[in-house]
């Protein structure tokens, strides 16, 4: 008897790990579609005969698409079951992936554009319903860094797609970079299916009311972390698309060189989105506050005083401490928010969160740009670095999650 008990648990343990490994391989491969067509842009613009920033809507309207359709696929993922949700997502994502080779195959790039969208509405389903199952799978003690370690997926994906988009165009041209990346979904959704059975929806809830979903959207306490949220995207952000002409405007580093070296920003992503998680759930028995607290601590001034660094290993390094300690948070915030609500309507919370913090993360290279033209950097990266001072104020008075609600 003990036995079999013994045996049923460690078989739930490794179906949810089983879980994790799948959802993170859709989200890491729809990841690395969306920002694939960066890297192979001179490729793009010769083919099809577009501009500069015409190529780099292939990319922002992903962005754009999934800003403007979170909230409403959360809504729809708390009314319907997310595990399906997640496969339904899977095939659109296929589809767009392969009527992208098509469309741009044969110049069509409004048509490209229209695969784009719907590849962003795919991918906005998987990251919602994706942090909701795996939210829902772990408990409270290990939720934090599962959630952490499926969001790690996101700058997994991106590095793969910059890394490996110009290979698969020189073998296969570059309208196979659409599809290539897609079809890997399927493999990661052939671990997450039979491991999520049963986590469709949150046990023992009801369809919630109109009045529900109301409550989640006038929480003050969902509105504090959807700010935090924002302000972690929008430095994000911010460095990963300034950083790099900084370093080649101000320091006179070459184009190639500045690139490679603000890679490191993101990519220290994988190790810093699990690391927020794991710190949360077992220094701070759970406790969110303090590991956003602690990133908008160390982050605001390294941002702020960025463009005081003149010495190029200095910079590296304070890239890769800005890094961590921004991406820090980026993870935890989402397991933090949907802790705040009832179980039935966790998903609408994290799609409330995702929503606005691409909002930040759309915003900011925007307003940093006109920023950078009227007083230049030192001043813009000052600028920024208050942005982060805000984010600690905010973070001191965040509230606690009610012990994790147990969800």
């Amino acid at each position: 008897m003990d036995a079999d008990r013994t045996g049923g648990a460690v078989g739930r343990r490794r179906a949810r790990w089983s879980l994790l490994a799948g959802a993170s391989l859709v989200s890491m491969s729809l990841a690395a579609y969306e920002i694939v067509p960066a890297s192979v842009t001179p490729l793009v613009r010769a083919s099809l005969g577009v501009s500069d920033a015409a190529a780099g809507l292939l990319v922002g309207v992903m962005f754009g698409t999934a800003a403007v359709t979170s909230l409403p696929t959360g809504v729809v993922l708390d009314r319907t079951n997310s595990r399906t949700a997640v496969a339904v997502a899977v095939g659109l994502g296929v589809v767009a992936g392969v009527a992208g080779f098509r469309a741009a195959a044969v110049g069509a790039f409004w048509l490209l554009i229209g695969t784009r969208v719907l590849g962003g509405i795919a991918y906005v389903v998987v990251w919602n319903a994706g942090i909701d199952i795996v939210g829902r799978s772990f408990g409270p003690g290990r939720r934090g860094t599962a959630v952490g370690v499926f969001t790690a997926s996101g700058p997994v994906g991106f590095a793969l797609g910059q890394g490996t988009g110009p290979l698969v165009a020189d073998v296969a041209g570059w309208p196979a970079v659409f599809p290539a990346y897609t079809l890997i979904a399927l493999v990661g959704l052939a671990a997450f299916w039979p491991a999520s059975r049963g986590t469709g929806r949150a046990t023992g809830t009801d369809v919630p009311s109109a009045a529900e979903f109301a409550r989640v959207l006038t929480d003050r306490r969902v509105w504090t972390v959807g700010v935090l949220g924002f302000l972690a995207y929008a430095l994000y952000l911010f460095v990963n698309s300034w950083a790099p002409s900084y370093l080649t405007d101000e320091l006179g580093l070459a184009l190639a060189l500045s690139g490679t070296l603000v890679a490191a920003f993101p990519a220290v992503g994988l190790v810093s989105r699990v690391s927020g998680g794991l710190v949360s759930d077992t220094l701070f028995d759970g406790r969110r506050r303090p590991v956003v607290l602690l990133s908008f601590v160390v982050a605001a001034p390294l941002v702020g005083g960025f463009t005081l660094l003149r010495w190029v290993p200095v910079v590296v390094a304070a890239l890769l401490c800005a890094g961590f300690f921004i991406q820090l948070c980026i993870g935890l915030v989402f397991a933090y928010v949907r802790e705040l609500v009832a179980p039935g309507v966790a998903a609408t919370a994290v799609a409330f969160l995702t929503s606005v913090g691409l909002a930040g993360a759309f915003l900011a290279p925007i307003a940093a740009g006109a920023l950078i033209d009227a007083v230049g950097y030192p001043a813009t990266f000052g600028l920024a670095g208050a942005v982060g001072g805000l984010g600690v104020l905010l973070a001191w008075f965040a509230p606690e999650p009610d012990a994790a609600r147990g969800q």
